[in-house]
């Protein structure tokens, strides 16, 4: 979806009129050099504009004011280069409304021991400037990412990477409407959820349209636009089945999806089995093939993770991996090798697979339509997390669990939909034990490409409570953690 060339960060470096022009001057072109060698390295996701050496509250104020009413801007990427009274920080930080990383570095590696001079010293002052920065935002409670290192430095990029491609999930976000045709699986409680707060807390815009809706969309496409996109997705997957005729209608449903969630302005949707009224199949290829291409997607009506797979997907654009709409399904009880299958009915997203999909055509024992194709293929190996958003009723909970993504190790001939395993970490019982504990649902993103750092600082930006299952984890001290964090949570 090209998501990250709508957005830019913006450099602001703080300072004071104190030093003089000179002074003054030195401090930008530093700036300058400083934002041309992050863009030049190639790490970070979208350009850094360098904005302004701000020197006074007005002017600190005035780029705030710009930045919250830019919708181009996702973040502000803040240095002190030399000291800036936090004072004249409190007017501006008090109206922020897009999130923002402290970069706690310095313009040069090394101190220059023959040139080293009070010169030098009130230009490279970023050691205590910035701490004095760092404490007008404690004592604001400002929410914001600090990354401490030389900005030169690959680690350091990385970090600030990661930091972008969560502000611009936030950004994401706060834009995001998704589509619900029908309502949720009836007596399930975990897809549930406050859309109100979803939206005061979010922004996502959740609406529910009729199915019927989409049925009158679906009559409209044209056999040419079918012919078309058949021909494409032969490019993209195997064809190994006979029954054209499925996979054609699967075809039609998905332009009549797109340009469905296209007139509403949507990035994801949702639909349920129980409710198919006029149409002969579950979307199942249709589906599986948006999501590839980067829209959201929830079964049974699961709009929260419809929306947390589109926004999964907007951040680690661009990055090695996939991203899906996931079901934990069974279990492999070997011992000293239990792992989870995960997949679904039919939805899982193609970017997770090991190698070129195949398009098949099986029967499917609930809905009761006709047999729809879907794609069918192995996940591809290596680090990946599980992401779960939980309605507490009081609050919202994510959860982390880290996985290890393993290619499955049977072949299980007769399971005619798409297919991963994974070893939960620490290992299954104590991971399941500490998923189950946290809330964590049966549903859940998949993610190869993003890292739980990412959807942590998404978190921080949002304002919810985190929860990370990590190789770490120890069951006694997880409940401990639980207990204080709701008891603080209920405090607010």
């Amino acid at each position: 979806m090209d998501t990250f060339k709508e957005y830019e960060f913006w450099f602001v470096v703080g300072s004071q009129f104190l030093y003089g022009p000179e002074t003054l001057e030195q401090v930008a072109l530093h700036a300058r050099t400083m934002t041309d060698g992050l863009n030049k390295k190639g790490l970070l996701p979208t350009n850094v504009i360098y904005k302004s050496t701000v020197k006074s509250a007005d002017e600190i104020t005035q780029v705030i004011k710009e930045a919250n009413a830019s919708d181009r801007c996702a973040g502000l990427i803040v240095w002190m280069h030399t000291f800036s009274p936090s004072k004249m920080w409190i007017n501006g930080l008090a109206l922020l409304q897009k999130p923002y990383v402290h970069l706690h570095t310095q313009f040069n590696r090394m101190i220059p021991n023959e040139e080293i001079d009070m010169d030098f010293m009130n230009l490279n002052q970023s050691a205590h400037g910035d701490r004095e920065h760092g404490f007008i935002a404690a004592r604001m409670h400002r929410k914001r990412k600090i990354v401490v290192g030389y900005w030169e430095d690959d680690d350091v990029q990385r970090s600030i990477a990661s930091w972008m491609r969560s502000a611009v999930g936030a950004a994401e976000s706060r834009n995001l409407k998704l589509v619900r045709f029908g309502d949720n699986m009836r007596e399930v409680a975990v897809t549930e959820g406050d859309k109100v707060e979803a939206q005061i807390k979010f922004g996502w815009q959740v609406n529910t349209f009729p199915v019927s809706e989409l049925v009158e969309q679906i009559k409209t496409v044209s056999e040419e636009a079918i012919d078309k996109r058949f021909e494409e997705l032969l490019e993209l997957y195997h064809l190994n089945t006979d029954d054209e005729d499925s996979v054609r209608y699967q075809v039609q449903v998905e332009l009549a999806l797109r340009s469905f969630l296209k007139e509403k302005g949507a990035k994801a949707f949702s639909n349920t089995f129980e409710d198919l009224s006029g149409m002969k199949q579950l979307p199942g290829l249709a589906t599986q093939h948006l999501m590839g291409t980067g829209y959201g997607y929830g079964g049974e009506g699961d709009w929260k993770v419809s929306a947390m797979t589109r926004i999964v997907k907007a951040m680690s654009e661009g990055l090695e991996g996939g991203t899906s709409f996931m079901e934990d399904y069974t279990y492999h009880l070997e011992a000293g090798n239990e792992l989870v299958l995960g997949a679904h009915m039919l939805e899982v997203c193609p970017s997770l697979a090991s190698k070129k999909a195949k398009i098949e055509v099986h029967p499917l024992g609930i809905g009761g339509k006709e047999n729809p194709a879907r794609l069918v293929f192995e996940g591809a190996s290596g680090p990946g997390i599980l992401v779960s958003l939980i309605d507490l009723g009081t609050r919202f909970r994510l959860i982390v669990h880290d996985v290890e993504v393993v290619k499955p190790i049977m072949s299980m001939p007769n399971l005619p939909v798409a297919r991963i395993m994974w070893k939960p970490m620490p290992d299954l019982k104590t991971g399941a034990h500490a998923w189950i504990l946290a809330g964590g649902s049966h549903h859940s993103v998949l993610s190869t490409a993003a890292t739980a750092e990412m959807i942590e600082d998404w978190a921080e930006i949002m304002g919810i409570e985190f929860v990370h299952i990590t190789k770490d984890t120890e069951l006694e001290r997880l409940k401990t953690r639980l207990f204080l964090s709701d008891l603080v949570w209920r405090l607010q």
